[in-house]
């Protein structure tokens, strides 16, 4: 088992709108060839910015990359990011507004079965 943790940095006035994109648009779409959600959260950051950060679930890194795959893939998914970016004024005008994103892979310091996550 991996855990994928993706952070991103950004201004508070495009947090609902990227809340709702994430869930109208980029969680179905990794759902649909087998990412596993742990859970996503949000926190105020002391400059007004606000983290947002996700932690996903896979059975090894080669069921990661083909999942990614399979999304970066999807034609209708990529039209559907793309008109997000149009829609808010193309993807270089996210930039000011999206100051950082990162993307790493964690390791568990506890015993699986003893997560919520081996009660499923």
């Amino acid at each position: 088992m991996i855990f994928r943790r993706k952070k991103y940095i950004v201004d508070a006035g495009i947090v609902e709108e990227f809340n709702t994109h994430f869930n109208n648009t980029l969680l179905p779409t990794q759902l649909k060839y087998g990412a596993r959600l742990v859970g996503r959260w949000m926190s105020q950051q002391n400059d007004g910015t606000i983290e947002i950060f996700a932690i996903w679930e896979y059975d090894s890194h080669a069921e990661y990359e083909k999942i990614e795959n399979n999304v970066r893939s999807d034609k209708e998914h990529v039209q559907r990011v793309q008109n997000w970016y149009g829609k808010m004024g193309g993807r270089e005008n996210l930039k000011d507004v999206f100051h950082k994103i990162e993307e790493d892979f964690i390791e568990t310091t506890v015993p699986y079965e003893n997560t919520i996550l081996s009660k499923r």
